[in-house]
């Protein structure tokens, strides 16, 4: 009956520490998913980009894709 005594005085706190750990978690799985949708958005726009190069690459010769994109390259 002791513990039951306890849990009695106790239980505010614990019910408020559950809701902390609940809140955390929920911050925690919305910043992941947050996180997820900017890297996504961030791999499509470089899809899209390199995507506009390959097009723009693959009607020219090789000798004028090699003068056009020495910028790019590592002397």
């Amino acid at each position: 009956m002791g513990s039951l005594a306890l849990l009695g005085q106790f239980w505010p706190y614990l019910l408020a520490a559950g809701a902390t750990l609940a809140g955390l978690w929920t911050a925690y799985a919305k910043g992941k998913a947050g996180q997820k949708a900017r890297q996504d958005a961030a791999d499509a726009a470089a899809l899209s980009e390199a995507r506009k190069i390959d097009d723009a690459v693959t009607g020219r010769a090789p000798d004028e894709n090699r003068g056009r994109l020495a910028k790019w390259s590592r002397p």
